[in-house]
């Protein structure tokens, strides 16, 4: 990741998407599942694919779509995670690390919408 960005977003998706993979890794590793922690990696790393797609943004209407898009696979990865937890493929310290990471970015992902909703 670029050290010169300040942008918040863009650090904590990043952030965000490599404890995905990591948590990706030992679920396949250790608990030999496949499926189920490959919609997690899928999901949790288009968030900030999305991010950085939506600030090199054609138009602000682009930039809209995109936010969009991370705040929906945000919403994914956390059913993923619940259910991972749940199920017992995912231990509930982790769990909840990764939770508390994606409530953040659902915020700053919510309070985007509202404010390009109030100024489109």
């Amino acid at each position: 990741m670029d050290k010169e960005t300040n942008n918040p977003l863009r650090k904590k998706s990043y952030e965000f998407a490599c404890q995905i993979v990591e948590t990706h890794k030992q679920i396949t590793y250790e608990k030999r599942e496949f499926i189920l922690s490959k919609q997690l990696i899928r999901s949790g790393t288009s968030i900030g694919a999305n991010v950085e797609e939506a600030l090199g943004g054609q138009s602000p209407k682009d930039f809209r779509a995109k936010m969009a898009i991370a705040y929906k696979e945000a919403l994914e990865s956390r059913f993923w995670i619940h259910l991972l937890r749940d199920t017992g493929y995912l231990k509930v310290d982790d769990a909840e690390r990764l939770l508390q990471l994606l409530t953040e970015l659902l915020k700053i992902l919510g309070s985007i919408q509202k404010t390009m909703r109030n100024t489109l």
